[in-house]
Order: structure tokens, then sequence, then C-alpha cells
């Protein structure tokens, strides 16, 4: 179990017994039922509840963020898209791609949105100058970037100060799906990949490496076993190609951010 001291004024000498981290690792998982249970594990969060950290990957998706705007999806196919409660424009998820998603106590953590968005930037970077890669964030349009491609995407959302969502890496996967969409919102937006830059690209290893710095940047202990099962979550509806799309409006001026945040 991991320790946290309370501030001055409010332990009188008293220390708060934090439960320890848990890691879910999903081979594949399509992702509304996934969101649905994210959602509803920060829901239910009490100052209790352990935080968590989901590897996971996904079959292809496109996402939409809370205020993404429909028409950066250039032409979606037979791939559904889903407009999500994350911050954010449009991106793509897929296999051969590492997804992570951070359930955290940021009051309990003592840090806030920014410092959240931060540290999974540096980790990612971290992680990629450990195989050699010099990558590098933009305060404007999160995410990690190589040469001006982007590798990395981040869309969080905090609500009462509990994070849900999270990054994704492109590790080895198909990148045509990127030519349908403005990626994050932006038109002609490079992407790339580990495989692409001929970096090492297995997937236990990079999902290794990367939870390894998330843990560092984070001040996070990773426990040894992880769990292989999402949480139960409210039954989800059948994912069809712009199923969910459909029943929402997309508002708002393109967001120049990742982020999604609710106050108490």
């Amino acid at each position: 179990m991991a320790q946290l001291s309370l501030p001055a004024d409010k332990r009188d000498n008293a220390v708060m017994t934090l439960p320890a981290l848990l890691v879910r690792r999903i081979a594949e998982t399509d992702y509304l039922p996934c969101w649905q249970a994210m959602k509803a594990l920060t829901d239910a969060r009490t100052p209790h509840s352990p935080d968590e950290l989901w590897v996971v990957e996904h079959p292809p998706v496109f996402t939409l963020g809370q205020a993404g705007k429909p028409e950066h999806i250039l032409g979606a196919g037979a791939i559904p898209v889903v407009q999500c409660d994350r911050g954010g424009q449009v991106t793509y998820h897929g296999p051969g791609q590492t997804v992570i998603y951070l359930l955290l106590d940021l009051h309990r953590m003592g840090i806030g949105a920014r410092a959240l968005v931060t540290g999974i930037e540096q980790a990612i970077i971290a992680m990629l100058a450990d195989l050699g890669l010099t990558a590098n964030s933009k305060p404007d349009a999160p995410g990690v970037y190589l040469d001006g491609a982007k590798i990395a995407s981040l869309g969080l959302r905090i609500r009462h100060g509990r994070s849900y969502h999270g990054l994704s890496l492109n590790r080895a996967m198909d990148m045509a799906p990127y030519q349908r969409i403005n990626p994050c919102g932006y038109a002609g937006q490079p992407m790339t990949s580990l495989a692409l830059l001929s970096a090492p690209h297995e997937r236990r290893a990079t999902e290794d490496a990367l939870l390894a710095a998330l843990a560092t940047t984070l001040d996070l202990s990773l426990p040894d076993q992880a769990l292989t099962t999402l949480p139960d979550a409210p039954p989800a509806a059948t994912l069809t190609p712009d199923s969910s799309l459909a029943a929402h409006e997309a508002a708002g001026e393109t967001p120049r951010h990742a982020l999604t945040q609710e106050l108490p």
C-alpha cells in the first residue's frame, strides 16, 4: 500500500493509506464497452478507490471528442465512428496501436490537469528516447511528434478531479485509415509509427516500457501482477458505422487541447 501525507493543516500527524495501483492488460476490446466501463468506474469512485491503468488494443474505430467536428472525418467507410466525452478532435484506434487509459484521482495525487498532460507526454518522449528516437511535444497541440509527424495522441476527461481516457502510441499498424480523417483536427497532419521509424515495436516490450515511463513521470508504483479483464459496466449498444456519431451534435471551435474538464 502506498502512503500519502496529508496537508499539514488537515493531517494532525495522520497518514492516509492509499490502495495499490491496479493495472489491467486486455488483449483486445471494443471501444464502446471499454469507454462505458471507464466512465462507470469513474462515476462510482470514492476517495479510497484504487487508481487504475488499462493497457488495451481496439479493433478499428474512429473516435471523435466531445466538441469534435464531424467534418474532420473525411470518409469513415466501414470503420465505426464513436463520439465520446474526451477532449480533442478525431483520432483512429486499431490493431498494432498501444492504448493506455489513466483512471487517476488527481486531487489525491496533488496534481492538476496540465501536470497530467505534461507527465504523459514526458513519459512517451522518455520511452522513445530509450529507443534512440528524439521526440517532442507541442504546447498548442498535445501529443508527441518526431520531425513533425505524430506518433502518439492524447485525449482526457477530468470529472470531479478524476481522470479517464488517455493516450495512444502507434507501434506497427495499418496507417491508411488516418487518410480518412484530419488527425486531431489538423488537415494533412503526418502520422508515423515505431515500425515506420525502424524502431523496436514488439507489443509487450512497448507496453512494459511505456508503463514504466508513466510510473516515473507520474510517481506511480506498478504492481507485480495485472488483471486481464475490464470491470463490469452497463450493457453496450451495438457499435455500427456512424451509429454513435449520429446521436450527437458537435459544437464549438476546434479545440487546441486534448482535455475536457468538468469542475466539481
